[in-house]
Protein backbone atom coordinates (compact mmCIF):
# COMPACT_ATOMS: atom_id res chain seq x y z
CA UNK A 1 0.00 0.00 0.00
CA UNK A 2 1.03 3.59 0.69
CA UNK A 3 2.61 5.53 2.86
CA UNK A 4 0.07 7.27 5.42
CA UNK A 5 0.31 10.79 5.00
CA UNK A 6 -0.52 13.04 7.76
CA UNK A 7 -3.49 14.52 7.62
CA UNK A 8 -5.01 16.47 10.13
CA UNK A 9 -8.00 14.83 11.50
CA UNK A 10 -11.21 15.92 10.49
CA UNK A 11 -14.91 15.43 12.21
CA UNK A 12 -15.39 12.52 13.93
CA UNK A 13 -12.32 9.30 13.99
CA UNK A 14 -12.69 5.61 13.54
CA UNK A 15 -12.10 3.49 16.58
CA UNK A 16 -12.28 -0.42 15.29
CA UNK A 17 -15.19 0.67 13.19
CA UNK A 18 -16.24 3.25 15.86
CA UNK A 19 -16.85 6.79 15.84
CA UNK A 20 -15.55 8.52 18.31
CA UNK A 21 -15.01 12.42 19.57
CA UNK A 22 -12.68 14.36 17.44
CA UNK A 23 -10.47 15.28 20.60
CA UNK A 24 -9.68 12.05 21.45
CA UNK A 25 -7.92 11.49 17.06
CA UNK A 26 -4.04 10.87 16.89
CA UNK A 27 -2.09 13.80 16.28
CA UNK A 28 0.62 12.58 13.65
CA UNK A 29 3.97 14.07 12.72
CA UNK A 30 3.39 15.73 9.49
CA UNK A 31 6.88 15.17 8.82
CA UNK A 32 7.79 13.70 5.93
CA UNK A 33 10.06 13.40 3.43
CA UNK A 34 11.47 11.19 0.39
CA UNK A 35 15.41 11.78 1.00
CA UNK A 36 17.63 12.21 3.78
CA UNK A 37 20.95 12.09 4.61
CA UNK A 38 23.10 11.75 7.65
CA UNK A 39 24.56 9.24 9.99
CA UNK A 40 24.48 6.76 12.54
CA UNK A 41 21.87 4.74 10.48
CA UNK A 42 19.28 5.60 8.25
CA UNK A 43 16.00 4.44 7.14
CA UNK A 44 13.34 4.58 4.30
CA UNK A 45 9.84 2.81 4.10
CA UNK A 46 6.64 3.53 2.25
CA UNK A 47 5.15 4.86 5.84
CA UNK A 48 6.14 7.24 8.07
CA UNK A 49 5.34 5.02 11.27
CA UNK A 50 7.38 2.71 10.17
CA UNK A 51 10.24 4.59 9.31
CA UNK A 52 9.62 6.36 13.00
CA UNK A 53 9.37 3.04 14.42
CA UNK A 54 12.73 1.50 12.67
CA UNK A 55 14.84 5.09 13.73
CA UNK A 56 13.43 4.86 17.37
CA UNK A 57 15.22 1.58 18.03
CA UNK A 58 18.32 2.90 16.14
CA UNK A 59 18.68 5.31 18.62
CA UNK A 60 18.16 3.08 21.43
CA UNK A 61 21.38 1.38 20.25
CA UNK A 62 19.34 -1.54 18.43
CA UNK A 63 21.02 -2.57 15.51
CA UNK A 64 19.57 -2.84 11.57
CA UNK A 65 18.18 -5.86 12.10
CA UNK A 66 16.48 -5.17 15.46
CA UNK A 67 14.84 -1.82 13.22
CA UNK A 68 13.65 -3.76 10.17
CA UNK A 69 11.84 -6.05 12.26
CA UNK A 70 10.17 -3.51 14.37
CA UNK A 71 9.54 -1.62 11.08
CA UNK A 72 7.84 -4.62 9.07
CA UNK A 73 5.42 -5.49 11.81
CA UNK A 74 4.49 -1.64 12.30
CA UNK A 75 3.79 -1.70 8.46
CA UNK A 76 1.23 -4.86 9.37
CA UNK A 77 -0.65 -2.12 11.07
CA UNK A 78 -0.42 1.01 8.44
CA UNK A 79 0.48 -1.10 5.52
CA UNK A 80 -2.04 -3.81 6.52
CA UNK A 81 -3.42 -4.33 2.61
CA UNK A 82 0.41 -5.18 1.68
CA UNK A 83 1.93 -6.74 4.67
CA UNK A 84 1.76 -8.47 8.22
CA UNK A 85 2.15 -11.47 10.51
CA UNK A 86 0.23 -13.56 8.34
CA UNK A 87 2.28 -12.73 4.77
CA UNK A 88 5.85 -13.98 4.37
CA UNK A 89 9.04 -12.48 2.82
CA UNK A 90 12.88 -12.50 2.11
CA UNK A 91 15.52 -10.38 3.89
CA UNK A 92 18.86 -9.56 2.20
CA UNK A 93 20.96 -8.94 4.99
CA UNK A 94 24.86 -7.20 5.08
CA UNK A 95 26.54 -8.31 8.27
CA UNK A 96 29.56 -5.75 8.74
CA UNK A 97 31.06 -7.80 11.63
CA UNK A 98 31.21 -10.42 9.10
CA UNK A 99 31.40 -8.90 6.02
CA UNK A 100 29.43 -10.94 4.26
CA UNK A 101 25.87 -11.33 2.90
CA UNK A 102 23.28 -13.55 4.34
CA UNK A 103 19.90 -14.02 3.09
CA UNK A 104 16.67 -15.49 5.27
CA UNK A 105 13.61 -17.49 3.57
CA UNK A 106 10.32 -16.40 4.95
CA UNK A 107 8.15 -17.19 2.31
CA UNK A 108 4.91 -18.69 2.92
CA UNK A 109 4.33 -22.76 1.88
CA UNK A 110 1.37 -24.62 0.88
CA UNK A 111 -0.65 -26.71 3.04
CA UNK A 112 0.60 -30.33 3.28
CA UNK A 113 -2.70 -31.36 1.50
CA UNK A 114 -2.25 -28.93 -1.67
CA UNK A 115 -1.26 -31.14 -5.03
CA UNK A 116 -0.51 -30.03 -8.79
CA UNK A 117 -4.77 -29.53 -9.03
CA UNK A 118 -5.80 -28.06 -5.91
CA UNK A 119 -5.80 -24.65 -7.89
CA UNK A 120 -8.22 -26.53 -10.96
CA UNK A 121 -11.49 -27.51 -11.08
CA UNK A 122 -12.78 -30.32 -13.70
CA UNK A 123 -9.51 -30.12 -15.13
CA UNK A 124 -9.56 -26.10 -15.71
CA UNK A 125 -7.82 -23.29 -13.53
CA UNK A 126 -10.28 -22.05 -10.90
CA UNK A 127 -10.71 -18.66 -12.10
CA UNK A 128 -8.31 -16.28 -10.34
CA UNK A 129 -10.57 -13.96 -8.77
CA UNK A 130 -12.35 -16.70 -7.26
CA UNK A 131 -9.09 -18.21 -5.56
CA UNK A 132 -8.06 -14.84 -4.34
CA UNK A 133 -11.00 -14.34 -1.73
CA UNK A 134 -10.60 -17.96 -0.27
CA UNK A 135 -9.11 -19.86 2.27
CA UNK A 136 -7.78 -21.47 -0.60
CA UNK A 137 -5.46 -19.03 -1.56
CA UNK A 138 -3.71 -18.63 1.86
CA UNK A 139 0.00 -19.81 2.40
CA UNK A 140 1.21 -21.48 5.45
CA UNK A 141 2.19 -17.98 7.03
CA UNK A 142 6.60 -17.03 7.55
CA UNK A 143 6.79 -13.73 8.55
CA UNK A 144 6.22 -14.57 12.64
CA UNK A 145 9.14 -17.21 12.11
CA UNK A 146 11.47 -15.15 9.84
CA UNK A 147 11.24 -12.60 12.31
CA UNK A 148 12.11 -14.92 15.18
CA UNK A 149 15.08 -16.51 13.25
CA UNK A 150 16.44 -12.75 11.93
CA UNK A 151 16.63 -11.41 15.48
CA UNK A 152 18.05 -14.61 17.01
CA UNK A 153 20.76 -14.74 14.46
CA UNK A 154 21.71 -10.96 13.72
CA UNK A 155 19.47 -8.84 16.41
CA UNK A 156 20.01 -7.47 19.78
CA UNK A 157 16.43 -7.53 20.73
CA UNK A 158 13.84 -9.46 22.18
CA UNK A 159 11.06 -10.57 20.21
CA UNK A 160 8.75 -8.92 22.68
CA UNK A 161 10.55 -5.50 22.19
CA UNK A 162 10.53 -5.59 18.12
CA UNK A 163 6.89 -5.51 18.25
CA UNK A 164 6.10 -2.95 21.11
CA UNK A 165 6.39 -0.35 18.25
CA UNK A 166 3.73 -2.08 16.22
CA UNK A 167 1.38 -2.57 19.29
CA UNK A 168 1.94 0.67 19.92
CA UNK A 169 0.54 2.13 16.46
CA UNK A 170 -2.22 0.05 16.48
CA UNK A 171 -3.46 1.08 19.64
CA UNK A 172 -3.32 5.11 19.21
CA UNK A 173 -4.00 4.79 15.52
CA UNK A 174 -3.32 6.37 12.37
CA UNK A 175 -4.80 8.88 9.76
CA UNK A 176 -6.08 7.47 7.06
CA UNK A 177 -5.05 9.25 4.07
CA UNK A 178 -6.19 9.07 -0.04
CA UNK A 179 -4.55 5.64 -0.96
CA UNK A 180 -5.75 3.88 1.78
CA UNK A 181 -9.16 4.92 1.65
CA UNK A 182 -9.08 3.91 -2.10
CA UNK A 183 -7.70 0.77 -1.83
CA UNK A 184 -10.20 0.06 0.60
CA UNK A 185 -13.29 1.23 -1.29
CA UNK A 186 -11.65 -0.67 -4.44
CA UNK A 187 -11.89 -3.60 -1.69
CA UNK A 188 -15.51 -3.23 -0.31
CA UNK A 189 -17.27 -5.66 -2.48
CA UNK A 190 -15.15 -8.70 -1.51
CA UNK A 191 -14.61 -7.18 1.74
CA UNK A 192 -18.11 -6.85 3.11
CA UNK A 193 -18.79 -10.17 2.06
CA UNK A 194 -16.34 -11.12 5.25
CA UNK A 195 -18.00 -10.45 8.70
CA UNK A 196 -14.80 -9.85 10.22
CA UNK A 197 -12.88 -7.78 7.34
CA UNK A 198 -16.64 -5.53 7.23
CA UNK A 199 -16.41 -5.35 10.97
CA UNK A 200 -13.04 -3.67 10.70
CA UNK A 201 -12.09 -1.69 7.26
CA UNK A 202 -15.73 -1.25 6.28
CA UNK A 203 -17.49 0.57 10.03
CA UNK A 204 -20.83 2.09 9.34
CA UNK A 205 -20.76 -0.19 5.88
CA UNK A 206 -18.50 2.21 4.27
CA UNK A 207 -14.28 3.24 4.37
CA UNK A 208 -13.01 4.60 6.58
CA UNK A 209 -13.09 8.61 5.42
CA UNK A 210 -9.68 10.77 4.65
CA UNK A 211 -8.75 12.49 7.44
CA UNK A 212 -9.94 10.24 10.06
CA UNK A 213 -7.51 8.11 12.62
CA UNK A 214 -7.87 4.34 12.24
CA UNK A 215 -7.00 2.31 15.44
CA UNK A 216 -6.88 -1.31 15.79
CA UNK A 217 -6.94 -2.57 19.57
CA UNK A 218 -7.62 -6.33 18.38
CA UNK A 219 -4.19 -6.17 16.12
CA UNK A 220 -2.67 -4.10 19.19
CA UNK A 221 -3.82 -7.45 22.03
CA UNK A 222 -2.52 -9.61 19.37
CA UNK A 223 0.81 -8.35 18.84
CA UNK A 224 1.23 -8.03 22.63
CA UNK A 225 0.19 -11.43 23.42
CA UNK A 226 2.69 -12.51 20.24
CA UNK A 227 5.62 -10.91 22.28
CA UNK A 228 4.69 -12.40 25.68
CA UNK A 229 4.37 -15.78 24.46
CA UNK A 230 6.41 -15.97 21.19
CA UNK A 231 6.13 -17.37 17.76
CA UNK A 232 5.14 -21.00 18.98
CA UNK A 233 1.56 -19.00 19.60
CA UNK A 234 0.93 -18.98 16.26
CA UNK A 235 3.13 -22.15 15.24
CA UNK A 236 1.19 -24.48 16.90
CA UNK A 237 -0.60 -22.84 19.48
CA UNK A 238 -4.37 -20.99 20.05
CA UNK A 239 -3.48 -18.47 17.72
CA UNK A 240 -2.40 -20.91 14.82
CA UNK A 241 -5.67 -22.67 15.77
CA UNK A 242 -7.71 -19.76 15.17
CA UNK A 243 -5.80 -19.20 12.22
CA UNK A 244 -6.47 -22.83 10.88
CA UNK A 245 -10.24 -22.52 11.75
CA UNK A 246 -10.69 -19.32 9.51
CA UNK A 247 -8.97 -20.35 6.77
CA UNK A 248 -11.01 -23.73 6.86
CA UNK A 249 -14.34 -22.08 7.69
CA UNK A 250 -13.94 -18.60 6.27
CA UNK A 251 -16.77 -16.15 8.16
CA UNK A 252 -18.60 -15.43 5.59
CA UNK A 253 -21.25 -12.74 5.96
CA UNK A 254 -24.52 -14.04 6.72
CA UNK A 255 -27.02 -13.50 3.29
CA UNK A 256 -23.61 -13.22 0.91
CA UNK A 257 -24.22 -15.16 -2.43
CA UNK A 258 -20.27 -14.79 -2.70
CA UNK A 259 -18.54 -18.63 -3.22
CA UNK A 260 -15.62 -18.05 -0.86
CA UNK A 261 -13.71 -21.67 -1.23
CA UNK A 262 -12.28 -23.38 2.41
CA UNK A 263 -8.62 -23.84 2.78
CA UNK A 264 -6.60 -26.71 2.99
CA UNK A 265 -4.14 -25.76 6.01
CA UNK A 266 -4.23 -27.50 9.37
CA UNK A 267 -2.34 -26.88 12.81
CA UNK A 268 0.41 -29.57 11.69
CA UNK A 269 1.33 -27.12 8.82
CA UNK A 270 1.97 -24.59 10.86
CA UNK A 271 4.05 -26.89 13.69
CA UNK A 272 6.37 -27.71 10.85
CA UNK A 273 6.98 -24.19 9.04
CA UNK A 274 10.46 -23.18 8.85
CA UNK A 275 11.64 -19.66 8.21
CA UNK A 276 15.12 -21.25 6.75
CA UNK A 277 19.15 -19.03 5.95
CA UNK A 278 19.65 -19.16 2.07
CA UNK A 279 22.99 -18.67 0.06
CA UNK A 280 21.84 -15.07 -2.03
CA UNK A 281 22.26 -15.09 -5.58
CA UNK A 282 25.20 -13.20 -6.54
CA UNK A 283 26.45 -11.83 -9.75
CA UNK A 284 29.25 -9.11 -10.62
CA UNK A 285 28.66 -5.93 -12.69
CA UNK A 286 30.76 -2.89 -13.19
CA UNK A 287 32.87 -4.53 -10.92
CA UNK A 288 30.63 -4.54 -7.90
CA UNK A 289 29.04 -7.07 -6.29
CA UNK A 290 25.30 -7.19 -6.49
CA UNK A 291 23.45 -9.77 -4.04
CA UNK A 292 20.30 -10.67 -4.38
CA UNK A 293 17.42 -13.61 -3.01
CA UNK A 294 17.45 -17.07 -4.47
CA UNK A 295 14.73 -19.61 -5.31
CA UNK A 296 12.07 -19.77 -4.34
CA UNK A 297 12.23 -15.59 -5.31
CA UNK A 298 12.96 -15.32 -8.61
CA UNK A 299 13.90 -11.65 -8.22
CA UNK A 300 18.13 -12.42 -7.60
CA UNK A 301 18.28 -14.63 -10.64
CA UNK A 302 16.14 -12.76 -13.09
CA UNK A 303 18.00 -9.32 -12.06
CA UNK A 304 21.32 -11.15 -11.59
CA UNK A 305 21.04 -12.35 -15.27
CA UNK A 306 19.97 -9.52 -16.77
CA UNK A 307 22.94 -7.72 -14.99
CA UNK A 308 25.12 -9.99 -16.96
CA UNK A 309 23.38 -9.80 -20.08
CA UNK A 310 23.60 -5.70 -20.19
CA UNK A 311 27.31 -6.40 -18.99
CA UNK A 312 28.13 -8.28 -22.27
CA UNK A 313 26.37 -6.00 -24.46
CA UNK A 314 28.34 -2.94 -25.94
CA UNK A 315 26.13 -0.43 -24.64
CA UNK A 316 23.37 -0.10 -22.30
CA UNK A 317 20.38 2.42 -23.55
CA UNK A 318 16.65 1.74 -22.47
CA UNK A 319 16.53 -0.72 -25.78
CA UNK A 320 18.88 -3.09 -24.24
CA UNK A 321 17.41 -2.50 -20.60
CA UNK A 322 14.15 -4.25 -22.30
CA UNK A 323 16.13 -6.69 -24.32
CA UNK A 324 18.03 -7.72 -21.68
CA UNK A 325 14.82 -7.92 -19.25
CA UNK A 326 12.79 -10.06 -22.07
CA UNK A 327 15.49 -12.51 -22.58
CA UNK A 328 15.75 -12.87 -18.52
CA UNK A 329 12.17 -13.12 -18.14
CA UNK A 330 11.77 -16.11 -20.65
CA UNK A 331 14.34 -17.84 -18.45
CA UNK A 332 12.73 -17.31 -15.44
CA UNK A 333 9.19 -19.17 -16.38
CA UNK A 334 11.28 -22.02 -17.46
CA UNK A 335 13.33 -22.20 -14.87
CA UNK A 336 12.73 -21.11 -11.61
CA UNK A 337 10.51 -22.49 -8.72
CA UNK A 338 11.07 -24.03 -5.24
CA UNK A 339 14.59 -25.36 -5.52
CA UNK A 340 13.81 -27.86 -2.62
CA UNK A 341 11.70 -29.20 -5.00
CA UNK A 342 12.88 -28.88 -8.23
CA UNK A 343 16.47 -28.62 -10.11
CA UNK A 344 17.16 -24.53 -10.57
CA UNK A 345 20.19 -24.29 -12.54
CA UNK A 346 20.53 -21.00 -10.72
CA UNK A 347 24.79 -21.32 -11.15
CA UNK A 348 24.05 -21.51 -14.88
CA UNK A 349 21.37 -18.57 -14.96
CA UNK A 350 23.96 -16.20 -13.58
CA UNK A 351 26.96 -17.53 -15.08
CA UNK A 352 28.69 -15.01 -17.99
CA UNK A 353 28.90 -17.90 -20.39
CA UNK A 354 24.76 -18.15 -20.24
CA UNK A 355 24.59 -14.00 -20.75
CA UNK A 356 27.15 -14.14 -22.87
CA UNK A 357 25.40 -16.36 -25.25
CA UNK A 358 21.50 -14.83 -24.50
CA UNK A 359 23.36 -11.40 -25.17
CA UNK A 360 24.65 -11.99 -28.85
CA UNK A 361 20.26 -12.48 -29.49
CA UNK A 362 20.35 -8.51 -28.59
CA UNK A 363 20.42 -6.54 -31.64
CA UNK A 364 19.22 -2.90 -33.27
CA UNK A 365 15.68 -3.99 -33.16
CA UNK A 366 13.10 -5.51 -30.63
CA UNK A 367 13.21 -9.44 -30.59
CA UNK A 368 10.22 -11.39 -32.32
CA UNK A 369 7.79 -11.94 -29.07
CA UNK A 370 8.03 -14.26 -26.82
CA UNK A 371 11.41 -14.90 -26.69
CA UNK A 372 12.19 -18.61 -26.45
CA UNK A 373 14.25 -19.70 -22.74
CA UNK A 374 18.09 -20.44 -23.20
CA UNK A 375 19.74 -23.30 -22.44
CA UNK A 376 21.36 -23.17 -19.28
CA UNK A 377 23.81 -26.31 -19.82
CA UNK A 378 26.94 -24.75 -19.47
CA UNK A 379 28.14 -25.79 -23.23
CA UNK A 380 27.63 -22.11 -24.68
CA UNK A 381 27.99 -21.21 -28.34
CA UNK A 382 29.13 -18.14 -29.43
CA UNK A 383 25.86 -17.13 -30.90
CA UNK A 384 22.69 -19.71 -31.27
CA UNK A 385 19.77 -18.94 -33.50
CA UNK A 386 17.13 -17.06 -32.29
CA UNK A 387 14.45 -18.98 -31.44
CA UNK A 388 10.32 -17.74 -30.59
CA UNK A 389 9.19 -19.33 -28.19
CA UNK A 390 4.74 -20.73 -28.09
CA UNK A 391 3.33 -17.91 -26.30
CA UNK A 392 2.31 -18.64 -22.87
CA UNK A 393 -0.10 -15.96 -21.22
CA UNK A 394 1.97 -15.46 -17.88
CA UNK A 395 -1.02 -15.67 -14.09
CA UNK A 396 -2.06 -12.52 -12.55
CA UNK A 397 0.71 -11.25 -9.77
CA UNK A 398 -0.57 -8.83 -7.51
CA UNK A 399 0.69 -4.98 -7.45
CA UNK A 400 1.35 -4.79 -3.66
CA UNK A 401 3.65 -6.07 -1.21
CA UNK A 402 6.30 -3.11 0.24
CA UNK A 403 9.97 -3.02 0.96
CA UNK A 404 12.27 -1.17 3.49
CA UNK A 405 15.60 -0.82 3.40
CA UNK A 406 17.71 -0.16 7.18
CA UNK A 407 21.36 0.59 8.03
CA UNK A 408 22.81 1.58 11.46
CA UNK A 409 26.66 2.92 13.28
CA UNK A 410 28.11 -0.39 12.87
CA UNK A 411 27.51 -0.78 9.20
CA UNK A 412 25.24 -3.40 8.63
CA UNK A 413 22.24 -3.15 6.31
CA UNK A 414 19.04 -4.62 5.54
CA UNK A 415 16.93 -5.02 2.51
CA UNK A 416 13.41 -6.47 3.16
CA UNK A 417 10.56 -7.78 1.38
CA UNK A 418 7.08 -8.54 3.00
CA UNK A 419 3.94 -9.28 1.94
CA UNK A 420 0.82 -10.26 2.39
CA UNK A 421 0.45 -10.55 -1.91
CA UNK A 422 -2.97 -8.98 -3.34
CA UNK A 423 -3.92 -5.46 -1.97
CA UNK A 424 -5.73 -6.70 1.07
CA UNK A 425 -4.58 -10.26 0.81
CA UNK A 426 -7.54 -13.17 0.71
CA UNK A 427 -9.63 -10.66 2.55
CA UNK A 428 -10.34 -12.29 5.36
CA UNK A 429 -9.46 -10.75 8.99
CA UNK A 430 -9.34 -13.41 11.81
CA UNK A 431 -11.74 -12.50 13.58
CA UNK A 432 -10.83 -10.98 17.22
CA UNK A 433 -7.31 -10.72 16.15
CA UNK A 434 -7.08 -7.77 13.63
CA UNK A 435 -5.12 -8.95 10.64
CA UNK A 436 -5.72 -10.21 7.07
CA UNK A 437 -4.98 -13.75 5.94
CA UNK A 438 -2.56 -13.99 2.46
CA UNK A 439 -3.59 -14.92 -0.55
CA UNK A 440 -0.12 -16.21 -1.66
CA UNK A 441 -0.99 -19.68 -3.06
CA UNK A 442 -2.39 -17.60 -5.77
CA UNK A 443 1.64 -17.20 -6.82
CA UNK A 444 1.76 -20.86 -7.66
CA UNK A 445 0.91 -21.39 -11.74
CA UNK A 446 -2.79 -23.07 -11.28
CA UNK A 447 -2.24 -25.16 -14.29
CA UNK A 448 -2.87 -27.67 -15.74
CA UNK A 449 0.87 -27.06 -17.55
CA UNK A 450 3.12 -30.18 -17.45
CA UNK A 451 6.80 -29.60 -16.28
CA UNK A 452 6.01 -25.79 -14.84
CA UNK A 453 8.23 -25.32 -12.45
CA UNK A 454 6.18 -23.50 -10.31
CA UNK A 455 3.19 -26.04 -9.68
CA UNK A 456 2.16 -26.48 -6.37
CA UNK A 457 3.23 -29.29 -4.22
CA UNK A 458 2.58 -30.14 -0.45
CA UNK A 459 4.76 -27.79 1.47
CA UNK A 460 6.27 -26.28 -1.60
CA UNK A 461 6.87 -22.40 -1.44
CA UNK A 462 5.29 -20.53 -4.35
CA UNK A 463 7.93 -18.32 -7.04
CA UNK A 464 8.00 -15.18 -5.93
CA UNK A 465 9.62 -11.88 -7.92
CA UNK A 466 10.46 -10.24 -4.56
CA UNK A 467 13.83 -8.68 -5.03
CA UNK A 468 15.40 -7.29 -2.36
CA UNK A 469 19.17 -6.69 -3.47
CA UNK A 470 22.00 -5.20 -1.39
CA UNK A 471 25.35 -3.95 -3.78
CA UNK A 472 28.67 -4.41 -2.79
CA UNK A 473 31.95 -2.55 -3.97
CA UNK A 474 35.13 -4.11 -2.73
CA UNK A 475 33.29 -5.93 0.30
CA UNK A 476 31.56 -3.02 1.33
CA UNK A 477 28.10 -1.70 0.99
CA UNK A 478 27.40 0.93 -1.76
CA UNK A 479 23.80 0.72 -2.34
CA UNK A 480 20.43 -1.41 -0.95
CA UNK A 481 17.13 -1.12 -3.20
CA UNK A 482 13.56 -3.00 -3.57
CA UNK A 483 10.43 -2.58 -4.35
CA UNK A 484 6.75 -3.85 -4.47
CA UNK A 485 4.92 -4.69 -7.90
CA UNK A 486 5.05 -8.39 -8.34
CA UNK A 487 6.83 -9.15 -11.24
CA UNK A 488 7.13 -6.00 -11.94
CA UNK A 489 9.37 -6.13 -8.69
CA UNK A 490 12.02 -7.10 -10.85
CA UNK A 491 12.06 -4.68 -14.09
CA UNK A 492 11.59 -1.74 -11.58
CA UNK A 493 14.83 -2.98 -9.30
CA UNK A 494 17.04 -4.14 -12.32
CA UNK A 495 15.89 -0.66 -14.05
CA UNK A 496 17.32 1.56 -10.85
CA UNK A 497 20.64 -0.24 -11.20
CA UNK A 498 20.94 0.07 -14.77
CA UNK A 499 19.52 4.57 -14.04
CA UNK A 500 22.16 4.60 -11.15
CA UNK A 501 25.53 2.80 -12.85
CA UNK A 502 24.65 2.89 -16.62
CA UNK A 503 22.29 6.13 -17.29
CA UNK A 504 24.68 7.96 -14.53
CA UNK A 505 22.01 9.21 -12.31
CA UNK A 506 21.71 9.92 -8.53
CA UNK A 507 20.05 7.08 -6.70
CA UNK A 508 16.95 9.59 -6.18
CA UNK A 509 16.64 10.14 -9.90
CA UNK A 510 17.20 6.93 -10.67
CA UNK A 511 14.39 5.97 -7.77
CA UNK A 512 11.91 8.71 -9.40
CA UNK A 513 12.35 8.07 -13.19
CA UNK A 514 9.29 7.10 -15.34
CA UNK A 515 9.31 3.32 -15.67
CA UNK A 516 9.03 0.76 -18.04
CA UNK A 517 8.38 -3.03 -17.36
CA UNK A 518 9.38 -5.52 -20.25
CA UNK A 519 8.33 -9.58 -19.04
CA UNK A 520 8.88 -11.29 -21.97
CA UNK A 521 5.07 -9.89 -23.65
CA UNK A 522 4.27 -8.65 -26.84
CA UNK A 523 3.83 -4.97 -25.37
CA UNK A 524 5.92 -3.06 -22.39
CA UNK A 525 4.07 -1.48 -19.55
CA UNK A 526 5.34 2.04 -19.07
CA UNK A 527 4.37 4.93 -17.23
CA UNK A 528 3.09 8.01 -19.34
CA UNK A 529 6.63 9.72 -18.79
CA UNK A 530 8.72 6.77 -20.24
CA UNK A 531 6.22 6.71 -23.46
CA UNK A 532 6.90 10.67 -24.00
CA UNK A 533 10.24 10.58 -23.36
CA UNK A 534 11.51 7.41 -24.92
CA UNK A 535 8.16 5.84 -26.67
CA UNK A 536 8.88 7.27 -30.42
CA UNK A 537 12.70 6.17 -30.50
CA UNK A 538 12.18 2.87 -29.20
CA UNK A 539 8.90 2.16 -31.43
CA UNK A 540 10.88 2.76 -34.47
CA UNK A 541 13.53 0.19 -33.23
CA UNK A 542 10.18 -2.63 -32.73
CA UNK A 543 9.05 -1.91 -29.48
CA UNK A 544 5.25 -1.57 -28.73
CA UNK A 545 3.77 0.22 -25.24
CA UNK A 546 1.38 -0.15 -23.01
CA UNK A 547 0.61 2.58 -20.40
CA UNK A 548 0.85 2.00 -16.98
CA UNK A 549 0.18 4.86 -14.41
CA UNK A 550 2.71 3.81 -11.62
CA UNK A 551 4.88 1.06 -11.81
CA UNK A 552 6.53 0.03 -8.26
CA UNK A 553 7.59 1.81 -5.46
CA UNK A 554 10.55 1.72 -4.21
CA UNK A 555 13.24 2.57 -1.52
CA UNK A 556 16.98 2.40 -1.52
CA UNK A 557 19.92 3.78 0.52
CA UNK A 558 23.53 5.08 -0.62
CA UNK A 559 26.08 4.69 0.99
CA UNK A 560 28.18 7.88 0.58
CA UNK A 561 31.68 7.74 2.43
CA UNK A 562 32.73 8.69 5.78
CA UNK A 563 29.80 7.48 7.38
CA UNK A 564 27.38 9.45 6.04
CA UNK A 565 23.93 7.35 3.93
CA UNK A 566 21.13 8.83 1.48
CA UNK A 567 17.70 7.18 2.04
CA UNK A 568 15.96 8.07 -0.62
CA UNK A 569 11.66 6.68 -0.68
CA UNK A 570 9.07 7.28 -3.46
CA UNK A 571 8.19 11.26 -3.60
CA UNK A 572 4.73 10.39 -5.36
CA UNK A 573 3.84 6.64 -6.23
CA UNK A 574 1.79 5.26 -3.60
CA UNK A 575 1.50 8.26 -1.68
CA UNK A 576 4.96 8.73 -1.22
CA UNK A 577 7.03 7.29 1.53
CA UNK A 578 9.33 8.31 4.00
CA UNK A 579 13.02 8.64 4.59
CA UNK A 580 14.66 9.38 8.33
CA UNK A 581 18.39 9.20 9.64
CA UNK A 582 19.24 9.19 12.86
CA UNK A 583 20.82 12.58 13.10
CA UNK A 584 21.53 14.48 10.36
CA UNK A 585 24.81 15.65 11.40
CA UNK A 586 28.07 13.22 12.54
Amino acid sequence: MTARLAVPALGAVLVAGLLVPPAQAASPDQDKTPVAEGYGGAVATVDLDASKAAISVLRKGGNAMDAAVAAAATLGVTEPYSAGLAGGGFIVYYDARREKIFTIDGREKAPGAMTETSLQENGRPIPFDDAVTSGLSAGVPGSVAQWELALRRFGTIGFDQALKPAAEVAARGFVVDQTFHDQTAANAARFKDIASTAALYLPGGAPPPVGSTFRNPDLAKTYRELGRRGPSWLYGGRLGEEVVATVKRPPVTPGSTRTVRPGLMELSDLRAYRAVERRPAPVTYRGMEVYGMAPPSSGGSTVGEALNILEAVPQVTEHEYLEASRLAFADRGKYVGDADFVDVPLKELLSSGFAGERACLVGDRAMPHPAAPGTPDGAYEPCPPADVATEQKPGPEGPETTHLVVSDRWGNVVAYNITIESTGGNGIVVPGRGFLLNNELTDFTFGPAPGDPNLPAPGKRPRSSMAPTIVLDEGRPVLAVGSPGGSTIITTVLQILVNRYDLGMSLPQALTAPRATQRNTATTQAEPGFIAAHGPALTARGHAFTPNPEIGAATGLEFLGRGKVQAVAEPVRRGGGSALVVSPRR
